[in-house]
């Protein structure tokens, strides 16, 4: 590989600049990737969906034509038609779990989590330690969260976020990344997150590097009650701090002025940046909370657990068509189902998810130990990192924001570790991003202060 010029490396530099409003050079796989996505595929997978019946966690799971064991057949044999066409590189599992009786589960039940793994191929690039998370829950449920035999279709909640799951894993198993992704087909959300649960659990236990997390629920409506559509943007949720931000933890962020940069919320401003760099029409809305009121998704038990993880939903919810009985009353017809759906805005969705998954799954490891000097006064600031170990590492892009801006708005590339910043460490938040010779840049690493 020819040395990269200096002109060229300001080009590769990752994100748009207050000053010269220019966007940076984009991945020509990434845009491939959105390319293929397919909202007619995305439709053919929710109506198969639908067409089960009900999809509750505690249905049948004996039929082969309806109930949730027939829907999560045919999912994992979709994701084994996938794997097949991998080249090896993807592999499916049944991820199980006996959850005990609850609220909601009256009696011990098996939630099954389907799990599709597309793992890197060898090379000096390659960190398949890195592991990220997308997934959508399949299990569905009617106005009464307990009805296991009536009608739930579950078009939008969340045969959306299953399909779009789907849809991604059918055309990224095509690509080659340098991180593990694992696309999931989650069961059990509506019973309390049960499956979700279990697999972070399972994930916190093994201690496995779950670098970023994405759940999709209820991404493929645009229409409000009162009839007004909106599908030029999705809502992104995240919380700020996880439970685990505790004690020292959290002093020390507050007294840094580092509210609006935890984990997840720095997952959620990259996702956002990466999105609408690679489809500007399409925009995508921080919300910084962890999800709606009275509702809850797939990555609360993540977050919980201290995993970066975020929530896309649609802008304009109608509740006549969610956790609904299918009925008609006074001229007014309920129930979660196909015809209520815009799969273009849900392809939409799924560019979004698309542009910031593929960058992270090409991208290099966010740098490690980076610190800002705070050994003494001055108006300059010092930062330093290590230097990763990817070969393809082409230098690091260091962010800078003012204390009250919600989004960076300065960079400075440089290919070395230490820099300095003639502007004041007391009045801006900093991070620092590594980024490959294909412009894929990492997640943000906030640096801690240090005496020397």
């Amino acid at each position: 590989m020819k040395p990269l010029s200096l002109a060229v490396l300001l080009v590769l530099c990752c994100t748009i600049t207050i000053q010269a409003r220019q966007l940076p050079k984009k991945n020509p796989v990434v845009v491939k990737i959105m390319n293929e996505i397919s909202a007619k595929n995305i439709q053919a997978t929710v109506e198969k969906l639908v067409g089960f019946g009900t999809r509750h966690t505690l249905s049948d799971t004996v039929s082969d034509v309806r109930g949730v064991g027939a829907a999560r057949r045919w999912i994992k044999s979709e994701f084994e038609r996938y794997a097949r066409e991998s080249g090896g590189k993807m592999t499916v599992e049944s991820h199980e779990t006996l959850v005990p009786p609850s609220a909601r589960v009256p009696r011990p039940a098996n939630v099954v989590n389907v799990v599709a793994t597309l793992r890197p191929e060898p090379s000096d690039h390659a960190t398949p330690e890195r592991v990220l998370v997308i997934g959508g829950h399949y299990d569905t449920r009617a106005s009464n969260p307990m009805d296991s035999v009536g009608i739930a279709p579950g078009a939008n909640d969340d045969g959306s976020g299953t399909a779009l799951t789907m849809e991604l894993a059918r055309v990224m198993s095509k690509f080659k990344f340098d991180a593990t992704i694992v696309f999931m087909a989650f069961c059990g959300e509506e019973q309390g997150l049960l499956g979700a649960a279990a697999w972070a659990e399972m994930a916190k236990q093994k201690r496995w590097n779950v670098e970023a997390v994405i759940n999709n629920d209820i991404v493929g409506n645009s229409i409000g009650m009162g009839g007004k559509r909106e599908n030029k943007h999705v809502r992104l949720f995240s919380e700020a701090f996880s439970p685990l931000d505790t004690g020292s933890v959290f002093r020390q962020r507050i007294s840094q002025g580092l509210e609006n940069d935890g984990g997840s919320r720095t997952l959620a401003r990259y996702i956002k940046e990466l999105a609408e760099r690679y489809n500007p029409k399409f925009g995508v809305k921080l919300v910084y909370r962890l999800d709606r009121f009275l509702r809850g998704g797939d990555h609360r038990p993540f977050h919980e657990r201290g995993f970066r993880a975020v929530r896309f939903s649609v802008v304009m919810e109608n509740y006549d068509w969610q956790h609904q009985d299918v009925r008609v009353e006074n001229g007014k017809e309920y129930g979660d189902l196909v015809k209520f759906m815009d799969f273009d805005y849900c392809a939409n969705v799924a560019k979004a998810n698309a542009a910031a998954l593929a960058t992270l799954a090409s991208a290099p490891a966010p740098p490690s130990n980076a610190g800002l000097l705070t050994a003494q006064l001055g108006y300059d600031t010092v930062l330093r990192w290590n230097r990763n170990k990817e070969s393809d590492v082409a230098g690091y892009c260091v962010r800078y924001r003012e204390t009250s801006s919600p989004v960076w708005q300065h960079q400075v590339f440089t290919t070395d570790t230490t820099i300095t910043l003639k502007v004041s460490k007391d009045e801006f938040l900093f991070g620092v991003q590594a980024i490959d010779t294909e412009a894929n840049v990492s997640l943000v690493t906030i640096p801690r202060p240090v005496g020397r």
